[in-house]
């Protein structure tokens, strides 16, 4: 039986690997992958639960694809069909729900579905797993320069916000062997830029019983090859300044890190049981600092948790100016059933959220000028992807700089060194220099 498929995916760089996964299995079968607003005849929507709005999007996306092709057949799965399949399965439209371990089954459960001219809603309930769970190797990506690459599932920290532990189970880490052949298998396809990624990379490793992520970076490090490696996240809940300081003679690792503080404040941290302190945290970047000024450190803050006090919220604001941070991306707190945070006393109200987060912003949005003002004059070297609207090539640098610059089409998916001139946009704007 042939199928058109369209997917939508929401979240993480996790979910946007799995929907790649699950792409290449629907087409390896012979059916049609389309956009996510064509019509199809059946749609995959890969869902994320982090906030409330989160599922919001998911129904949304729901309620609009029935519209598109009522007849369609439509299967969510993810983290909001992990947590709350119940609540899933009564969307009207809804015919598929499958939790998070369930996402490589669901070509043989839309098919089935279909073939038994089915109409009732069908939910496919989770099973813990004790190692991970292969959904075999993924040969493309949309993006044709950088490829994600899914090395570890669960976690173990319980952050008190946090519901993904409950959405994604305990520590599972992907076979070393079977990442490093992936990852030569997209660098032959051309990627440029491989980006490692997982609900906690920190945690790779750990229920393998080896030395964490060095030893898999070491093993992509010795590959062959024009490319470079890109963490997405490490975790200060479960590295420190030492540990960080093994992966800096790794020459292929790109000089950025985001290193997720979520507050400045050592009593907010400890409300939500993050496990470490500023001065651990600075620790960390005084390493990366000391390694390269100009390393690119990436962050996320939460403001209005419950029991943020002004003087809580002014030290996430001092941390800002102490890190120098190349980017921060801001939240406001949002309570999920089932988190500890949830129950806390001293929830903020939504005024006060929503001031704390204006300022937060502004501030972020001043620090990230006065990185780039370091970084005029330095040359970087950029991994160009696309077109901007105004004709200008763009990319990122090894530290994570949006660079924009005068070249033409035969540039893009090569590294250029660049001169990083002034701000412009969302980055800096760049000269292509040949030494």
């Amino acid at each position: 039986m042939f199928m058109k498929i369209a997917f939508h995916t929401l979240g993480c760089k996790v979910n946007q690997y799995e929907s790649e996964a699950m792409k290449e299995q629907f087409a390896a079968a012979g059916h049609e992958i389309v956009g996510e607003e064509d019509f199809a005849d059946a749609y995959v929507i890969n869902t994320c639960t982090v906030t409330n709005l989160a599922d919001r999007k998911s129904r949304q996306y729901i309620r609009k694809m029935k519209k598109v092709n009522p007849g369609a057949v439509v299967a969510v799965t993810g983290c909001y069909a992990q947590v709350s399949p119940d609540e899933v399965s009564q969307i009207e439209g809804v015919n598929i729900v499958a939790g998070t371990n369930e996402k490589q089954n669901l070509l043989g459960y839309i098919e089935e579905y279909m073939a038994a001219g089915e109409t009732q809603c069908h939910v496919k309930a989770y099973e813990e797993l004790d190692k991970y769970q292969s959904s075999g190797l993924i040969t493309s990506m949309e993006s044709r320069t950088r490829a994600y690459i899914k090395i570890q599932e669960g976690c173990n920290r319980f952050c008190s916000y946090c519901i993904i532990p409950y959405a994604r189970g305990k520590v599972r880490s992907r076979a070393l062997a079977e990442i490093v052949e992936e990852a030569g298998g997209l660098i032959a396809k051309g990627f440029k830029e491989l980006i490692l990624t997982g609900i906690n990379t920190a945690l790779y490793g750990e229920d393998l019983g080896h030395g964490g992520i060095e030893p898999l970076i070491a093993e992509l490090n010795n590959l062959p090859g024009d490319f470079r490696i890109r963490l997405s996240s490490l975790e200060p809940t479960v590295i420190n300044a030492s540990y960080v300081q093994r992966l800096l003679k790794y020459e292929k690792l790109c000089p950025h890190l985001h290193l997720s503080i979520q507050s400045g404040s050592d009593h907010v941290l400890q409300l939500m049981n993050r496990r470490y302190n500023q001065t651990a945290y600075l620790d960390i970047v005084k390493v990366l600092k000391e390694f390269d000024p100009l390393y690119g450190i990436t962050t996320d803050i939460i403001v209005g948790f419950p029991g943020e006090t002004e003087e809580d919220f002014a030290d996430s604001l001092r941390i800002i100016d102490e890190v120098g941070f190349c980017k921060v991306h801001a939240f406001k707190y949002s309570p999920r059933k089932g988190t500890k945070a949830a129950e806390l006393g001293g929830q903020i109200s939504g005024e006060v959220k929503n001031s704390r987060s204006r300022i937060l912003i502004e501030k972020a949005e001043a620090d990230a000028g006065r990185f780039f003002t370091l970084c005029r004059g330095a040359k970087r070297q950029v991994l160009f992807e696309e077109i901007s609207e105004d004709g200008l090539l763009t990319g990122y640098t090894d530290n994570y700089i949006k660079v924009y610059a005068i070249g033409e089409n035969a540039m893009l998916n090569q590294f250029y060194n660049v001169k990083l001139l002034n701000e412009y946009k969302d980055g800096m704007k760049g000269e292509i220099v040949n030494d």
